[in-house]
């Protein structure tokens, strides 16, 4: 049996009002509200919280590979997977691969695990899709893109959801593309794409996997794929057979947004966290063709329930204050030059440490058991010298033991915060803060860590995206 191991999903904690943007350009932007990636998130790091979401109470030592899907990677040439590796902090001997150019690359990197699974080649793969695609101002797509992830843990032991069977359909079809060098998205006329593409394409895979597992449209208690809009996902349903209201788990559209390569993923994570034993799943992407599946529902989902997942990110939120905001954290103006100096990092330096950088990790003493970040050669604690373990503090909660804020920092959004957080189990992590309030950080609250874009050596001159390990009030 080969299938879901475990799910996982991130969805950032700022928000949007549609209203906000309705009041900027004076006409309707729909309801609801879309998921903002905070000024130090990316497709990366989002896919970094995903994974370890999906992660949660496995040996991260038993993974064989990793896989990522994105039409947003921050790097055109370099991989994004190998990051994500280190980040989840996996073995350096697996197979990574970056998965692009269409949002149906979650499922393309689905099918491809799936298929190493079975061929013997790995026992556990982990599968993300991550967005943050850049709509442009005023256009038709500012709101309805939003940003999140979805993570997948494939195996053919301890499995939660069995893959009965699949059916792809590849198309040349063009509907919304980005070219190489463009900064904002195409799109051909909104009727065209949906009667010829969407509303085709779709269901020729739906039916085929039907066809090919023997099943019909009552047998699923749940469907989930992704549509173009609220409207067109209906017209699906009901080309297909299935019962809008009752069998179709409705995408993230009025909560998060359209996420690109992860709104089918995510509306599968968000199923997956009502699915009972013994429930059959249709799941669908969307995307130069179509991937369809048949899922099986087994007891072992019931051991897989302490996820943040979708239900959890949703409730923990804060709203963007103006659009201003939104678009000094994109970067999308040209703005007067900073008389700060600029930040800058080595490629030596950050290879050096990175360990410590991608990783988090410190260092624990053999002797009094003392820990440390960053590593040093004597403990701080009995002097000893040389005498240390490994011991990695991603995954770690503490407690804000001091915190100082600075209202003049080189920074896109102000002020800095920094702050020092007294670990749960011993030790101190000295970071920035992120995704915090001002007004509300105080001394004692609970924190934890974040894998986020520490700041983009591109922008500063060095040319390189600099990530660490950064502090957060607790989520969810």
């Amino acid at each position: 049996m080969v299938g879901i191991v475990s799910y996982g999903a991130y969805i950032p904690m700022l928000r949007m009002s549609r209203d906000v943007l309705g009041q900027v350009w004076g006409k309707s932007a729909g309801k609801g509200e879309r998921a903002i990636a905070n000024v130090d998130e990316d497709s990366i790091t989002m896919a970094v919280e995903a994974v370890v979401d999906a992660l949660t109470g496995m040996d991260r030592q038993k993974i064989d590979g990793i896989y990522f899907a994105s039409v947003s990677a921050p790097y055109r040439e370099k991989q994004s997977a190998s990051i994500v590796k280190a980040a989840a902090d996996l073995r350096d001997d697996i197979d990574s691969a970056d998965f692009g150019n269409s949002i149906r690359s979650g499922t393309n990197a689905l099918n491809a695990a799936l298929n190493a699974v079975k061929a013997g080649a790995a026992k556990k793969v982990a599968v993300v899709a991550s967005d943050t695609r850049m709509p442009a101002p005023n256009s038709d797509f500012e709101p309805v893109f939003g940003d999140g992830a979805a993570a997948f843990i494939i195996g053919d032991s301890d499995v939660a959801v069995s893959v009965e069977g699949s059916y792809s359909v590849s198309s040349e079809f063009l509907d919304v593309w980005l070219k190489a060098k463009d900064k904002f998205h195409w799109t051909w006329e909104d009727r065209f794409i949906k009667d010829e593409g969407w509303e085709k394409i779709l269901p020729e895979a739906i039916k085929g996997v039907m066809k090919k597992c023997n099943v019909g449209p009552k047998d699923f208690a749940k469907a989930v794929f992704n549509g173009a809009d609220a409207r067109s996902h209906g017209d699906v349903a009901k080309k297909v057979g299935l019962d809008p209201k009752t069998q179709v788990v409705t995408p993230l559209f009025d909560s998060v947004g359209d996420t690109g390569s992860a709104t089918a993923p995510m509306t599968l994570v968000q199923a997956l966290e009502d699915a009972k034993p013994g429930d059959k799943i249709l799941f669908a992407n969307y995307g130069d063709g179509a991937d369809a599946y048949v899922l099986q529902v087994q007891p072992q989902i019931e051991k897989v329930r302490n996820r943040r997942g979708i239900k959890k990110h949703l409730a923990s939120k804060a709203m963007l204050a103006n659009y201003g905001i939104y678009l000094r954290m994109r970067d999308v103006m040209e703005w007067g030059p900073s008389v700060r100096p600029l930040r800058r990092s080595a490629v030596s330096f950050v290879w050096r440490e990175r360990k410590a950088f991608y990783s988090a990790y410190g260092q624990k003493c053999k002797k009094c058991g003392g820990i440390q970040y960053p590593r040093q050669r004597a403990c701080m604690y009995c002097l000893v010298e040389d005498q240390f373990e490994p011991i990695r503090l991603s995954d770690k909660t503490g407690k804000l033991f001091t915190y100082s804020i600075d209202e003049r920092a080189n920074e896109i959004v102000l002020p800095l915060i920094r702050g020092v957080i007294d670990l749960d189990g011993g030790g101190r992590y000295y970071s920035q803060l992120t995704d915090r309030d001002p007004a509300k950080v105080e001394v004692g609250m609970p924190m934890e860590l974040t894998f986020r874009l520490f700041f983009d050596g591109g922008r500063e001159g060095t040319g390189f995206r600099n990530y660490m390990w950064k502090a957060r009030p607790v989520r969810c």
